[in-house]
């Protein structure tokens, strides 16, 4: 679907003065408020690494959500949003012993976890605490599956939680990730498919975890596809599938049967944007033979748009007139490529064109919409000397009143 641009966002991107990542914290809260209202007693974890922004996590602390925390510095700055410790847990399963001595030392008593190293080390580190297993999924459906670094096999979380169990910890609960970005509703089937069966092998052995983590993956909707069409993921086929799959699991165990999920992109990406600009349009000829636009802005892979590989963002020229039609004239196909000078700086590598003005100047200015998730975190220091892009946290009619640089 076409998400429309609000008109805070858009008074905030046009006063902007220069280059810059923008959150509308309204439209988030309001994202985060509609979620929680389709999966009543689900809790929100939100995914930290979408969008490490203080203001955002602030606003979704006070809203009730916890946080997903990668690491001891993800937890620091969870925990400093006022958040209580027992709403943060470290859903990384890929830690050092003391990144978990230090998560311990926090005050986190909940860590993930998919082998039973991790667990001995959990143990040793972090005597008493609580651990869910995540087990893994095909990834089939998402635009990033994460289906080879993370994830057991169900054999193996029953041996995970067992000598959780055998080792003093809390063998607490499951959790799943379908894939960030998830398109499809029956990939969602398959995790709870996957969890009852777990669930129910737990059981004969007298393990009874107290919750299931529904993981990432619940898609943002602003996306375009590589012909510049949105992606339209079902969004609500999937939530009515996580609403029956709850139904399903807690009556499967005939207990009391906790809830959470650790959306990331789903809440942001539609409620931030970017303020570039133009550097050139270009015309040259290519390697094969055919002549081709190239537009450059001035920011790409390295600086906001790391995910330019699988997702087309939707750009807005405030400054030239909105195409007539799919054939105005006065737009032309173009490569969109960022500023450095690296070949994978362009949108699907160089091979999907998108319309945009025969008329662009250098320094005019670009809107690129739905970029509020992983804009400040996938992000480079200054590759080729070319920093990453302030942040603004939109809150009222004053849209430059709380500017971050």
């Amino acid at each position: 679907m076409t998400v429309p641009l609000s008109p805070r966002l858009a008074a905030a991107l046009t006063a902007a003065p220069a280059d810059r990542v923008v959150y509308d914290l309204p439209g988030i809260q309001a994202q985060y408020d509609r979620l929680v209202a389709e999966l009543p007693g689900v809790q929100v974890r939100f995914a930290l690494k979408a969008c490490p922004v203080d203001e955002v996590l602030r606003l979704l602390a006070a809203r009730g959500a916890g946080f997903d925390a990668a690491s001891p510095a993800e937890i620091a700055q969870a925990l400093a949003t006022g958040a209580d410790a027992d709403r943060v847990h470290y859903g990384n399963t890929v830690k050092s012993d003391a990144d978990i001595a230090e998560a311990h030392r926090l005050g986190i008593t909940a860590f993930a976890t998919d082998s039973v190293q991790d667990v001995a080390a959990i143990a040793e580190h972090a005597p008493g605490a609580r651990v869910f297993c995540r087990l893994a999924t095909s990834g089939e459906g998402a635009l990033w599956g994460l289906n080879r670094k993370f994830g057991c096999s169900a054999d193996d979380a029953v041996r995970v939680l067992a000598a959780a169990r055998a080792a003093g910890l809390t063998p607490a609960g499951l959790s799943v990730h379908v894939g960030s970005q998830q398109m499809t509703g029956e990939a969602w089937q398959q995790a709870v498919d996957l969890l009852a069966d777990v669930l129910t092998r737990l059981d004969r052995l007298g393990i009874a975890p107290d919750h299931v983590n529904l993981g990432g993956g619940l898609p943002a909707l602003g996306y375009l596809d590589r012909h510049g069409n949105p992606l339209d993921p079902p969004l609500d086929k999937i939530l009515t599938l996580l609403r029956e799959g709850v139904d399903h699991l807690r009556a499967l165990t005939g207990r009391p049967l906790g809830f959470v999920m650790e959306p990331g992109r789903h809440l942001v990406a539609d409620h931030g944007a970017v303020r570039a600009h133009v550097y050139r349009l270009t015309r040259r000829r290519q390697p094969d033979g055919e002549d081709a636009h190239w537009l450059y802005l001035s920011c790409g892979k390295f600086n906001g748009l790391y995910e330019m590989d699988q997702v087309i963002h939707r750009l807005v020229f405030p400054t030239h007139p909105a195409p007539n039609g799919p054939d105005d004239p006065a737009y032309l196909p173009a490569v969109v490529a960022g500023p450095t000078c690296d070949s994978d700086d362009a949108y699907g590598g160089g091979t999907h064109p998108v319309r945009v003005p025969r008329a662009l100047a250098s320094g005019d200015p670009v809107w690129v919409l739905s970029a509020g998730a992983y804009a400040a975190s996938y992000t480079t220091q200054g590759f080729n000397g070319i920093r990453p892009l302030p942040q603004m946290c939109v809150t009222g009619p004053d849209p430059l009143r709380d500017e971050r640089h």
